[in-house]
């Protein structure tokens, strides 16, 4: 990040309860993966997103923390015929998530029609359904727990992901990764010389 950029963020973080509401949907993801019936992580996004690099990270909160069910299986609207064995899941495995599964959705835009009636199919086969959103009130209603990211640029959705996956794999008794990645997301630039 520039030095633009982290004064911006800076700015838009400070007094916001970004930081607190980060932490609480995180910890409500790690205690649905954690739980004694937990039947492992279903993370989908949109058909026009993918989010690839919050399932990179979560993966690896997952070594990290020690919490092997944080590691999510990523399901995507569109699976080529050539896709490695780990991104080959498709939506059929949402439609199917029972009680014990976690379904994570993240959704920069509406989520559309189809992805819902799959969320609320798994939502009535007894899934816990989480959701990472710009306002879509649809989504909203399905889920079991929301973050809202105000419609903004890319950057702070982005952001959000990032504080995500580093709460949901901090523990709980400790003084959270999060706080350390946001201190130094948004600390001054270092003057190397």
């Amino acid at each position: 990040m520039d030095a633009v950029r982290v004064s911006a963020l800076r700015e838009s973080l400070a007094g916001t309860g970004w930081l607190e509401s980060t932490k609480t949907f995180a910890s409500a993801l790690r205690r649905s993966v954690t739980r004694r019936t937990a039947a492992g992580l279903l993370l989908v996004g949109t058909e026009r997103y993918e989010p690839w690099h919050l399932a990179a990270h979560l993966d690896d909160e997952a070594a990290w923390s020690g919490v092997p069910r944080l590691a999510p299986t990523l399901l995507r609207h569109q699976v080529p015929p050539d896709a490695p064995a780990h991104l080959s899941y498709g939506l059929g495995l949402l439609a199917g998530a029972r009680r014990g599964a976690t379904v994570l959705v993240v959704a920069p835009a509406a989520a559309g029609a189809g992805l819902l009636e799959r969320v609320q199919d798994a939502r009535c086969g007894g899934a816990t359904v989480l959701a990472l959103d710009t306002g879509d009130r649809e989504l909203a209603g399905l889920a079991h727990e929301r973050l809202a990211v105000p419609e903004a640029e890319e950057e702070p959705f982005d952001l959000v992901q990032h504080l995500v996956s580093a709460a949901a794999g901090a523990a709980p008794a400790t003084r959270s990764r999060l706080v350390r990645l946001a201190e130094r997301l948004t600390a001054s630039p270092v003057a190397r010389w």
